[in-house]
Protein backbone atom coordinates (compact mmCIF):
# COMPACT_ATOMS: atom_id res chain seq x y z
CA UNK A 1 0.00 0.00 0.00
CA UNK A 2 1.32 3.44 -0.87
CA UNK A 3 1.65 6.22 1.67
CA UNK A 4 -0.58 9.16 0.75
CA UNK A 5 1.06 12.61 0.72
CA UNK A 6 0.05 14.88 3.58
CA UNK A 7 -2.08 17.93 2.69
CA UNK A 8 -0.76 21.09 4.35
CA UNK A 9 -1.64 24.77 4.19
CA UNK A 10 0.84 27.20 2.71
CA UNK A 11 1.52 30.73 3.96
CA UNK A 12 -0.91 32.07 1.36
CA UNK A 13 -3.71 29.86 2.59
CA UNK A 14 -3.53 27.50 -0.42
CA UNK A 15 -3.36 23.78 0.23
CA UNK A 16 -0.45 21.87 -1.23
CA UNK A 17 0.74 18.32 -1.05
CA UNK A 18 3.81 17.86 1.08
CA UNK A 19 6.38 15.49 -0.39
CA UNK A 20 5.58 11.90 0.52
CA UNK A 21 8.35 9.89 2.16
CA UNK A 22 9.10 6.19 2.00
CA UNK A 23 6.45 5.38 -0.60
CA UNK A 24 5.86 1.67 -1.03
CA UNK A 25 6.23 0.28 -4.50
CA UNK A 26 3.03 -0.34 -6.40
CA UNK A 27 3.18 -3.25 -8.85
CA UNK A 28 0.83 -3.02 -11.82
CA UNK A 29 -0.14 -5.35 -14.65
CA UNK A 30 2.54 -5.85 -17.29
CA UNK A 31 5.23 -5.70 -14.58
CA UNK A 32 5.00 -1.92 -14.27
CA UNK A 33 6.25 -0.34 -11.03
CA UNK A 34 4.87 2.90 -9.61
CA UNK A 35 6.60 5.17 -7.05
CA UNK A 36 10.14 3.97 -7.81
CA UNK A 37 12.66 6.19 -5.99
CA UNK A 38 16.17 4.75 -5.49
CA UNK A 39 17.18 7.86 -3.53
CA UNK A 40 14.72 6.83 -0.81
CA UNK A 41 17.09 4.76 1.36
CA UNK A 42 14.25 2.96 3.13
CA UNK A 43 12.62 1.85 -0.12
CA UNK A 44 16.03 1.02 -1.63
CA UNK A 45 17.18 -1.21 1.23
CA UNK A 46 13.75 -2.81 1.74
CA UNK A 47 13.03 -3.88 -1.83
CA UNK A 48 14.58 -1.58 -4.40
CA UNK A 49 18.11 -2.99 -4.40
CA UNK A 50 17.01 -6.57 -5.13
CA UNK A 51 14.75 -5.44 -7.98
CA UNK A 52 17.45 -3.24 -9.46
CA UNK A 53 20.00 -6.08 -9.38
CA UNK A 54 17.60 -8.47 -11.12
CA UNK A 55 16.91 -5.96 -13.88
CA UNK A 56 20.61 -5.21 -14.21
CA UNK A 57 21.48 -8.90 -14.58
CA UNK A 58 19.06 -9.49 -17.45
CA UNK A 59 19.92 -6.17 -19.03
CA UNK A 60 23.58 -7.20 -19.08
CA UNK A 61 22.77 -10.54 -20.70
CA UNK A 62 20.58 -9.00 -23.41
CA UNK A 63 23.11 -6.25 -24.09
CA UNK A 64 25.91 -8.84 -24.14
CA UNK A 65 24.16 -10.64 -27.00
CA UNK A 66 23.64 -7.31 -28.72
CA UNK A 67 27.41 -6.76 -28.78
CA UNK A 68 27.96 -10.34 -29.91
CA UNK A 69 25.77 -9.78 -32.95
CA UNK A 70 27.21 -6.30 -33.53
CA UNK A 71 30.73 -7.71 -33.82
CA UNK A 72 30.02 -10.94 -35.73
CA UNK A 73 31.24 -9.57 -39.03
CA UNK A 74 34.58 -8.48 -37.56
CA UNK A 75 35.60 -12.13 -37.21
CA UNK A 76 33.59 -13.56 -40.11
CA UNK A 77 35.24 -11.34 -42.76
CA UNK A 78 38.63 -12.90 -42.01
CA UNK A 79 37.23 -16.26 -43.15
CA UNK A 80 35.37 -15.04 -46.24
CA UNK A 81 38.26 -15.56 -48.72
CA UNK A 82 38.59 -19.17 -47.58
CA UNK A 83 34.85 -19.64 -48.05
CA UNK A 84 35.03 -18.59 -51.71
CA UNK A 85 34.17 -14.88 -51.46
CA UNK A 86 36.28 -12.52 -53.56
CA UNK A 87 36.13 -9.05 -52.03
CA UNK A 88 38.85 -6.39 -52.20
CA UNK A 89 40.34 -4.56 -49.20
CA UNK A 90 37.91 -1.67 -49.39
CA UNK A 91 34.89 -3.99 -49.45
CA UNK A 92 36.20 -5.97 -46.48
CA UNK A 93 36.59 -2.81 -44.42
CA UNK A 94 33.08 -1.72 -45.38
CA UNK A 95 31.72 -5.03 -44.08
CA UNK A 96 33.61 -4.43 -40.83
CA UNK A 97 32.50 -0.82 -40.40
CA UNK A 98 28.88 -0.93 -41.64
CA UNK A 99 27.52 -2.52 -38.41
CA UNK A 100 29.05 0.35 -36.42
CA UNK A 101 27.53 2.96 -38.73
CA UNK A 102 24.04 1.48 -38.44
CA UNK A 103 24.41 0.69 -34.74
CA UNK A 104 25.49 4.24 -33.93
CA UNK A 105 22.55 5.66 -35.87
CA UNK A 106 20.05 3.30 -34.22
CA UNK A 107 21.22 4.38 -30.79
CA UNK A 108 19.46 7.69 -31.30
CA UNK A 109 15.89 6.31 -31.62
CA UNK A 110 16.70 3.49 -29.17
CA UNK A 111 17.32 6.17 -26.52
CA UNK A 112 13.59 6.99 -26.55
CA UNK A 113 12.27 3.44 -26.53
CA UNK A 114 12.50 2.88 -22.78
CA UNK A 115 10.29 5.87 -21.99
CA UNK A 116 7.92 4.98 -24.84
CA UNK A 117 7.46 1.25 -24.23
CA UNK A 118 9.09 0.47 -20.87
CA UNK A 119 12.53 -0.96 -20.16
CA UNK A 120 11.37 -4.55 -19.83
CA UNK A 121 9.15 -4.42 -22.91
CA UNK A 122 11.82 -2.90 -25.11
CA UNK A 123 14.45 -5.37 -23.90
CA UNK A 124 12.22 -8.19 -25.13
CA UNK A 125 11.69 -6.56 -28.54
CA UNK A 126 15.32 -5.52 -29.03
CA UNK A 127 16.52 -9.02 -28.14
CA UNK A 128 14.17 -10.66 -30.65
CA UNK A 129 15.32 -8.24 -33.36
CA UNK A 130 18.76 -9.86 -33.11
CA UNK A 131 17.33 -12.95 -34.81
CA UNK A 132 17.21 -11.03 -38.11
CA UNK A 133 20.97 -10.37 -38.52
CA UNK A 134 22.02 -13.76 -37.12
CA UNK A 135 19.80 -15.74 -39.47
CA UNK A 136 20.64 -13.35 -42.31
CA UNK A 137 24.37 -13.87 -41.79
CA UNK A 138 23.90 -17.64 -41.79
CA UNK A 139 22.06 -17.46 -45.12
CA UNK A 140 24.61 -15.13 -46.76
CA UNK A 141 27.86 -16.85 -45.83
CA UNK A 142 26.48 -20.18 -47.02
CA UNK A 143 26.32 -18.75 -50.57
CA UNK A 144 29.68 -17.56 -52.01
CA UNK A 145 27.85 -16.12 -55.01
CA UNK A 146 25.95 -13.63 -52.84
CA UNK A 147 26.51 -10.12 -54.25
CA UNK A 148 28.43 -7.59 -52.17
CA UNK A 149 25.43 -5.29 -51.72
CA UNK A 150 23.45 -8.10 -50.08
CA UNK A 151 26.34 -8.89 -47.78
CA UNK A 152 26.66 -5.21 -46.89
CA UNK A 153 22.94 -4.96 -46.16
CA UNK A 154 23.01 -7.96 -43.83
CA UNK A 155 26.16 -6.65 -42.15
CA UNK A 156 24.33 -3.39 -41.55
CA UNK A 157 21.46 -5.26 -39.88
CA UNK A 158 23.95 -6.36 -37.23
CA UNK A 159 23.69 -2.75 -36.11
CA UNK A 160 20.53 -3.81 -34.24
CA UNK A 161 22.94 -5.14 -31.63
CA UNK A 162 24.76 -1.83 -31.37
CA UNK A 163 21.53 0.06 -30.79
CA UNK A 164 20.75 -2.03 -27.71
CA UNK A 165 23.41 -0.25 -25.67
CA UNK A 166 21.62 3.12 -25.67
CA UNK A 167 18.27 1.77 -24.48
CA UNK A 168 19.87 -0.53 -21.93
CA UNK A 169 21.98 2.22 -20.36
CA UNK A 170 19.08 4.69 -20.38
CA UNK A 171 16.94 2.08 -18.61
CA UNK A 172 19.45 1.09 -15.92
CA UNK A 173 20.23 4.68 -14.97
CA UNK A 174 16.67 4.99 -13.59
CA UNK A 175 17.09 1.95 -11.33
CA UNK A 176 20.06 3.07 -9.24
CA UNK A 177 20.75 5.93 -6.79
CA UNK A 178 23.29 8.55 -7.81
CA UNK A 179 26.01 7.15 -5.53
CA UNK A 180 25.86 3.74 -7.25
CA UNK A 181 25.22 4.78 -10.85
CA UNK A 182 28.89 4.71 -11.83
CA UNK A 183 29.39 1.10 -10.80
CA UNK A 184 26.00 -0.08 -12.10
CA UNK A 185 26.40 1.62 -15.49
CA UNK A 186 29.97 0.35 -15.66
CA UNK A 187 28.87 -3.23 -15.06
CA UNK A 188 26.05 -2.93 -17.58
CA UNK A 189 28.37 -1.52 -20.21
CA UNK A 190 31.19 -3.95 -19.46
CA UNK A 191 28.84 -6.92 -19.64
CA UNK A 192 27.68 -5.71 -23.03
CA UNK A 193 31.17 -4.88 -24.26
CA UNK A 194 32.25 -8.39 -23.27
CA UNK A 195 30.08 -9.69 -26.08
CA UNK A 196 32.62 -8.38 -28.60
CA UNK A 197 35.31 -10.54 -27.03
CA UNK A 198 33.14 -13.64 -26.69
CA UNK A 199 32.03 -13.31 -30.31
CA UNK A 200 35.63 -13.27 -31.54
CA UNK A 201 36.58 -16.15 -29.24
CA UNK A 202 33.61 -18.44 -29.77
CA UNK A 203 32.93 -18.09 -33.51
CA UNK A 204 36.24 -19.56 -34.81
CA UNK A 205 36.00 -22.42 -32.32
CA UNK A 206 32.38 -23.24 -33.16
CA UNK A 207 32.91 -22.97 -36.91
CA UNK A 208 36.03 -25.17 -36.90
CA UNK A 209 34.52 -27.82 -34.64
CA UNK A 210 31.33 -27.91 -36.70
CA UNK A 211 33.41 -28.38 -39.84
CA UNK A 212 35.19 -31.35 -38.28
CA UNK A 213 31.99 -32.94 -37.03
CA UNK A 214 29.91 -32.44 -40.18
CA UNK A 215 32.39 -32.50 -43.06
CA UNK A 216 35.59 -33.94 -41.68
CA UNK A 217 37.16 -30.47 -41.73
CA UNK A 218 36.76 -29.98 -45.49
CA UNK A 219 33.48 -28.09 -45.80
CA UNK A 220 32.36 -24.54 -45.15
CA UNK A 221 30.32 -24.09 -42.00
CA UNK A 222 30.50 -20.31 -41.56
CA UNK A 223 26.72 -20.29 -41.14
CA UNK A 224 27.29 -21.52 -37.59
CA UNK A 225 28.67 -18.04 -36.79
CA UNK A 226 25.08 -16.79 -36.84
CA UNK A 227 23.06 -19.87 -35.93
CA UNK A 228 24.93 -20.58 -32.69
CA UNK A 229 23.46 -17.47 -31.02
CA UNK A 230 19.79 -18.07 -31.81
CA UNK A 231 19.01 -20.18 -28.69
CA UNK A 232 20.68 -17.62 -26.40
CA UNK A 233 18.72 -14.78 -27.97
CA UNK A 234 15.48 -16.63 -27.23
CA UNK A 235 16.62 -17.19 -23.63
CA UNK A 236 17.36 -13.46 -23.25
CA UNK A 237 13.92 -12.48 -24.55
CA UNK A 238 12.18 -14.96 -22.25
CA UNK A 239 14.29 -13.92 -19.26
CA UNK A 240 13.46 -10.25 -19.80
CA UNK A 241 9.75 -11.08 -20.10
CA UNK A 242 9.84 -13.16 -16.92
CA UNK A 243 12.13 -11.13 -14.66
CA UNK A 244 12.46 -7.48 -15.69
CA UNK A 245 10.24 -4.48 -14.88
CA UNK A 246 8.98 -1.28 -16.46
CA UNK A 247 9.28 1.92 -14.39
CA UNK A 248 6.43 4.38 -14.77
CA UNK A 249 8.69 7.32 -13.90
CA UNK A 250 11.34 6.43 -16.49
CA UNK A 251 10.58 9.42 -18.66
CA UNK A 252 12.96 10.68 -21.30
CA UNK A 253 11.07 12.30 -24.12
CA UNK A 254 11.96 14.03 -27.37
CA UNK A 255 11.71 17.43 -25.72
CA UNK A 256 14.25 16.38 -23.12
CA UNK A 257 16.64 15.16 -25.79
CA UNK A 258 16.25 18.34 -27.82
CA UNK A 259 17.07 20.29 -24.68
CA UNK A 260 20.11 18.07 -24.08
CA UNK A 261 21.30 18.72 -27.65
CA UNK A 262 21.44 22.43 -26.83
CA UNK A 263 23.87 21.79 -23.99
CA UNK A 264 27.50 22.46 -25.06
CA UNK A 265 28.66 19.79 -22.63
CA UNK A 266 26.83 17.10 -24.55
CA UNK A 267 28.93 17.78 -27.63
CA UNK A 268 32.16 18.05 -25.68
CA UNK A 269 31.67 14.75 -23.88
CA UNK A 270 30.45 13.09 -27.10
CA UNK A 271 33.71 14.16 -28.76
CA UNK A 272 35.66 12.57 -25.92
CA UNK A 273 33.54 9.42 -26.12
CA UNK A 274 34.41 9.04 -29.80
CA UNK A 275 38.01 8.70 -28.63
CA UNK A 276 37.32 6.19 -25.86
CA UNK A 277 34.40 4.03 -26.93
CA UNK A 278 35.04 4.67 -30.63
CA UNK A 279 38.55 3.29 -30.16
CA UNK A 280 37.27 0.26 -28.27
CA UNK A 281 34.64 -0.74 -30.79
CA UNK A 282 36.64 0.40 -33.83
CA UNK A 283 39.84 -1.43 -32.93
CA UNK A 284 37.78 -4.36 -31.71
CA UNK A 285 36.25 -4.64 -35.17
CA UNK A 286 39.52 -4.43 -37.10
CA UNK A 287 41.80 -6.33 -34.72
CA UNK A 288 41.27 -9.74 -36.38
CA UNK A 289 41.93 -8.13 -39.79
CA UNK A 290 45.07 -6.34 -38.55
CA UNK A 291 46.48 -9.58 -37.15
CA UNK A 292 45.64 -11.40 -40.39
CA UNK A 293 47.39 -8.76 -42.51
CA UNK A 294 50.41 -8.00 -40.33
CA UNK A 295 51.03 -11.39 -38.72
CA UNK A 296 49.27 -14.03 -40.86
CA UNK A 297 51.08 -16.90 -39.13
CA UNK A 298 49.43 -15.87 -35.85
CA UNK A 299 45.92 -15.27 -37.19
CA UNK A 300 44.65 -18.54 -35.73
CA UNK A 301 46.06 -21.24 -33.49
CA UNK A 302 45.06 -24.88 -33.58
CA UNK A 303 43.80 -26.17 -30.25
CA UNK A 304 43.03 -29.77 -30.97
CA UNK A 305 40.36 -29.74 -33.67
CA UNK A 306 39.40 -26.14 -32.90
CA UNK A 307 40.74 -22.89 -34.34
CA UNK A 308 41.47 -20.09 -31.87
CA UNK A 309 42.02 -16.43 -32.68
CA UNK A 310 43.78 -14.30 -30.06
CA UNK A 311 41.98 -11.21 -31.39
CA UNK A 312 39.34 -11.73 -28.68
CA UNK A 313 41.86 -10.66 -26.02
CA UNK A 314 41.61 -7.01 -27.08
CA UNK A 315 37.85 -6.56 -26.55
CA UNK A 316 38.08 -8.79 -23.47
CA UNK A 317 40.63 -6.54 -21.76
CA UNK A 318 38.74 -3.39 -22.78
CA UNK A 319 35.45 -4.79 -21.47
CA UNK A 320 36.87 -5.85 -18.11
CA UNK A 321 38.58 -2.49 -17.69
CA UNK A 322 35.43 -0.46 -18.25
CA UNK A 323 33.74 -0.84 -14.82
CA UNK A 324 37.01 0.10 -13.14
CA UNK A 325 37.01 3.29 -15.18
CA UNK A 326 33.65 4.12 -13.61
CA UNK A 327 34.85 3.14 -10.15
CA UNK A 328 38.05 5.18 -10.47
CA UNK A 329 35.95 8.10 -11.69
CA UNK A 330 33.72 7.80 -8.62
CA UNK A 331 36.80 8.08 -6.42
CA UNK A 332 39.15 10.46 -8.23
CA UNK A 333 36.87 12.27 -10.69
CA UNK A 334 36.05 11.32 -14.27
CA UNK A 335 38.08 14.12 -15.84
CA UNK A 336 41.33 12.98 -14.22
CA UNK A 337 40.87 9.39 -15.33
CA UNK A 338 39.80 10.42 -18.84
CA UNK A 339 42.87 12.66 -19.29
CA UNK A 340 45.12 9.83 -18.08
CA UNK A 341 43.45 7.39 -20.48
CA UNK A 342 44.04 9.60 -23.51
CA UNK A 343 47.67 10.10 -22.47
CA UNK A 344 48.21 6.34 -22.30
CA UNK A 345 46.41 5.76 -25.61
CA UNK A 346 48.57 8.34 -27.40
CA UNK A 347 51.85 6.98 -25.99
CA UNK A 348 50.94 3.35 -26.69
CA UNK A 349 49.90 4.12 -30.28
CA UNK A 350 53.26 5.84 -30.85
CA UNK A 351 54.95 2.75 -29.42
CA UNK A 352 52.97 0.58 -31.85
CA UNK A 353 54.20 2.66 -34.79
CA UNK A 354 57.79 2.52 -33.58
CA UNK A 355 57.81 -1.25 -33.04
CA UNK A 356 55.92 -2.44 -36.14
CA UNK A 357 59.18 -2.80 -38.12
CA UNK A 358 60.37 -5.35 -35.54
CA UNK A 359 57.59 -7.70 -36.74
CA UNK A 360 57.21 -9.07 -33.23
CA UNK A 361 53.67 -10.37 -32.79
CA UNK A 362 53.79 -10.69 -29.01
CA UNK A 363 54.99 -7.11 -28.59
CA UNK A 364 52.29 -5.97 -31.00
CA UNK A 365 49.65 -7.90 -29.04
CA UNK A 366 50.87 -6.60 -25.68
CA UNK A 367 50.79 -2.96 -26.79
CA UNK A 368 47.33 -3.36 -28.27
CA UNK A 369 46.06 -4.90 -25.04
CA UNK A 370 47.30 -1.84 -23.13
CA UNK A 371 45.53 0.34 -25.71
CA UNK A 372 42.30 -1.62 -25.22
CA UNK A 373 42.63 -1.37 -21.41
CA UNK A 374 43.12 2.40 -21.59
CA UNK A 375 40.13 2.81 -23.89
CA UNK A 376 37.99 0.66 -21.58
CA UNK A 377 38.92 2.72 -18.52
CA UNK A 378 38.28 5.88 -20.53
CA UNK A 379 34.86 4.53 -21.53
CA UNK A 380 33.85 4.12 -17.91
CA UNK A 381 35.25 7.43 -16.70
CA UNK A 382 33.86 9.50 -19.58
CA UNK A 383 30.40 7.96 -19.24
CA UNK A 384 30.43 8.56 -15.49
CA UNK A 385 31.02 12.27 -16.11
CA UNK A 386 27.68 12.71 -17.88
CA UNK A 387 25.20 12.62 -14.97
CA UNK A 388 27.54 14.68 -12.78
CA UNK A 389 27.99 17.38 -15.41
CA UNK A 390 24.28 17.61 -16.21
CA UNK A 391 23.29 17.62 -12.55
CA UNK A 392 25.71 20.34 -11.48
CA UNK A 393 27.29 22.16 -14.39
CA UNK A 394 24.80 22.25 -17.25
CA UNK A 395 22.99 25.45 -18.16
CA UNK A 396 19.75 23.96 -16.82
CA UNK A 397 21.35 23.17 -13.45
CA UNK A 398 22.85 26.66 -13.21
CA UNK A 399 19.42 28.12 -13.95
CA UNK A 400 18.02 26.32 -10.93
CA UNK A 401 16.12 23.56 -12.75
CA UNK A 402 14.65 20.82 -10.59
CA UNK A 403 16.80 17.69 -10.07
CA UNK A 404 14.15 15.63 -11.88
CA UNK A 405 14.58 17.79 -14.98
CA UNK A 406 18.38 17.66 -14.99
CA UNK A 407 18.08 13.92 -14.39
CA UNK A 408 15.97 13.61 -17.53
CA UNK A 409 18.57 15.60 -19.45
CA UNK A 410 21.30 13.32 -18.17
CA UNK A 411 19.36 10.21 -19.20
CA UNK A 412 18.83 11.62 -22.70
CA UNK A 413 22.49 12.60 -22.89
CA UNK A 414 23.60 9.07 -21.98
CA UNK A 415 21.89 7.68 -25.07
CA UNK A 416 22.83 10.52 -27.41
CA UNK A 417 26.49 10.51 -26.39
CA UNK A 418 26.67 6.74 -26.75
CA UNK A 419 25.30 7.13 -30.28
CA UNK A 420 27.76 9.82 -31.32
CA UNK A 421 30.69 7.97 -29.74
CA UNK A 422 29.83 4.78 -31.62
CA UNK A 423 30.51 6.53 -34.93
CA UNK A 424 34.16 6.14 -33.99
CA UNK A 425 33.64 2.43 -34.63
CA UNK A 426 32.85 3.31 -38.23
CA UNK A 427 35.62 5.89 -38.65
CA UNK A 428 38.54 3.77 -37.43
CA UNK A 429 38.07 0.85 -39.89
CA UNK A 430 37.43 3.31 -42.73
CA UNK A 431 40.60 5.31 -41.97
CA UNK A 432 42.68 2.15 -41.69
CA UNK A 433 41.24 0.83 -44.94
CA UNK A 434 41.89 4.13 -46.73
CA UNK A 435 45.43 4.24 -45.36
CA UNK A 436 46.13 0.70 -46.55
CA UNK A 437 44.65 1.35 -50.00
CA UNK A 438 46.47 4.67 -50.53
CA UNK A 439 49.88 3.86 -49.04
CA UNK A 440 50.00 0.11 -48.53
CA UNK A 441 50.50 0.72 -44.81
CA UNK A 442 48.42 1.30 -41.70
CA UNK A 443 51.00 3.68 -40.17
CA UNK A 444 49.53 6.97 -41.51
CA UNK A 445 46.18 6.12 -39.91
CA UNK A 446 47.88 5.35 -36.60
CA UNK A 447 49.58 8.76 -36.66
CA UNK A 448 46.16 10.31 -37.19
CA UNK A 449 44.85 8.48 -34.12
CA UNK A 450 47.73 9.82 -32.02
CA UNK A 451 46.88 13.36 -33.07
CA UNK A 452 43.22 12.82 -32.21
CA UNK A 453 44.07 11.48 -28.74
CA UNK A 454 46.26 14.50 -28.01
CA UNK A 455 43.49 16.90 -29.04
CA UNK A 456 40.96 15.01 -26.89
CA UNK A 457 43.33 15.06 -23.93
CA UNK A 458 43.67 18.84 -24.21
CA UNK A 459 39.91 19.34 -24.56
CA UNK A 460 39.11 17.19 -21.53
CA UNK A 461 41.75 19.00 -19.43
CA UNK A 462 40.70 22.51 -20.49
CA UNK A 463 36.96 21.90 -20.05
CA UNK A 464 36.82 19.65 -17.00
CA UNK A 465 40.12 19.62 -15.12
CA UNK A 466 41.91 22.95 -15.59
CA UNK A 467 42.07 24.99 -12.40
CA UNK A 468 39.72 27.91 -12.75
CA UNK A 469 37.28 26.02 -14.92
CA UNK A 470 33.79 26.27 -13.48
CA UNK A 471 33.10 22.65 -14.34
CA UNK A 472 36.21 21.48 -12.50
CA UNK A 473 34.53 22.52 -9.25
CA UNK A 474 31.84 19.90 -9.76
CA UNK A 475 34.26 17.00 -9.51
CA UNK A 476 32.99 15.61 -12.82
Amino acid sequence: MSTEPEIVASATGQTTAAPASHLSLDFRAGRWIEHWNPEDTTQWEREGRAIARRNLAWSIFAEFLGFVVWQLWSIVVVSLPGAGFKFDTSQIFWLISMPSLVGATLRIPYTFMVSRFGGRNWTIVSALLLLIPTLGLAACVANPSAPFWVMLLVAGLSGFGGGNFASSMANITFFYPAKEKGWALGLNAAGGNLGAAVSQLAVPIAVSLTAVLLTGGHGGTLAMAGLMWVPLILVAAYGAWRNMHNLSNAKGDVAGSLAALKEPHLWIVAFLYIGTFGSFIGFGGVFPKLIKDLFPAYSTFAVGAAALSLAFLGPLVGSLARPYGGKLADRFGGARITVASFAVMAVVTLALIATLPLKNFWLFLSLFLVLFAASGIGNGSTYRMIPVIFARASRAAKAGAAPSYTGRLASAALGLISAIGAYGGFAIPQLLGASSTATGSYVPAFYGFVGAYVVMLVVSWVCYLRRGSAVAQTGA
